[in-house]
């Protein structure tokens, strides 16, 4: 029964696979643990630069949207959004923010100053 998910235990869920199978999961566990670090790796100053201007802004303030609209039957729609960062909570300074976050990102300064259209 070990086709239907059963081990030869009849412990449902823990079904034992045929060597051949066993080894190709374990090769692929490898091939993506191996593949972590390298997604957690360093990005490019600009694209840093970007990412963190976006925090720096959510730690300035709340943001949000509203969206009103009418549908071509007449029903209005509307939507509503707001955000609050724990960096806002905790009362942190968007520059200090900003900057942080590109040298946890890049190893290195900022490539440009923040500039949060104040």
């Amino acid at each position: 029964m070990t086709a239907r998910g059963i081990s030869s235990a009849g412990d449902p869920g823990f079904a034992r696979l045929p060597v051949r199978n066993a080894s190709c999961l374990r090769a692929l566990a490898i091939a993506v643990l191996a593949a972590i670090p390298a997604a957690c790796g360093p990005v490019s100053p600009e694209a840093a630069a970007r990412q963190c201007e976006e925090r720096a802004r959510a730690a300035a303030g709340p943001t949000g949207y509203v969206g009103i609209g009418v549908n071509d039957r007449g029903e209005s729609r509307t939507k509503a959004s707001i955000t609050i960062s724990s960096d806002y909570v905790r009362g942190l300074d968007p520059h200090e923010v900003y900057g942080s976050c590109v040298r946890r990102k890049t190893g290195q300064d900022p490539i440009r100053p923040l500039d949060l259209d104040e």
